[in-house]
């Protein structure tokens, strides 16, 4: 790929072909055997990356980074709490709100699972400009939206 730039069909080519490999590179990470056993989605992911790489955190918390209802967000941590993936307190400043991390004895799995990928993104956008890291990121979503409008 030339450094000169690329014209749009160039791009389009590119992703194509990188996207399938990119797809399932990821899909060859193996999820640990501490945790295959709990019938993680990939819905479960961005809550568990967020709690990985951020803390603990409130229900409502989770809810607005991950852009979903806190009713989604408290089934999912019922779900995972059960399972023994996640931990329920209540916060000790406001009795109504719940604290949600992951206990530590799960830690080192979930990060096995998702640091990679995490140290993969990492590598990819340090040596970018903050402009153009946010340049990527919003290129993502605006082709996830695209392929949404189905």
């Amino acid at each position: 790929m030339s450094t000169d730039g690329l014209s749009v069909d160039e791009g389009i080519r590119t992703l194509l072909l990188l996207m399938p490999r990119m797809v399932g590179r990821v899909k060859r990470h193996k999820v640990p055997a501490e945790l295959q056993s709990l019938a993680l989605a990939p819905r479960h992911l961005s809550l568990l990356a967020y709690l990985l790489f951020d803390g603990a955190m409130t229900v409502n918390e989770l809810a607005a980074r991950l852009e979903v209802a806190p009713t989604t967000v408290s089934l999912m941590v019922g779900e995972l709490s059960r399972k023994g993936v996640l931990e329920r307190r209540e916060d000790d400043a406001d009795r109504r709100r719940t604290i949600v991390s992951i206990p530590e004895r799960r830690q080192g799995a979930i990060h096995e699972w998702l640091g990679r990928g995490a140290q993969a993104w990492r590598q990819a956008l340090e040596p970018l400009t903050p402009e153009q890291r946010r340049m990527f990121v919003e290129t993502l979503l605006a082709y996830e939206q695209a392929l949404s409008e189905d």
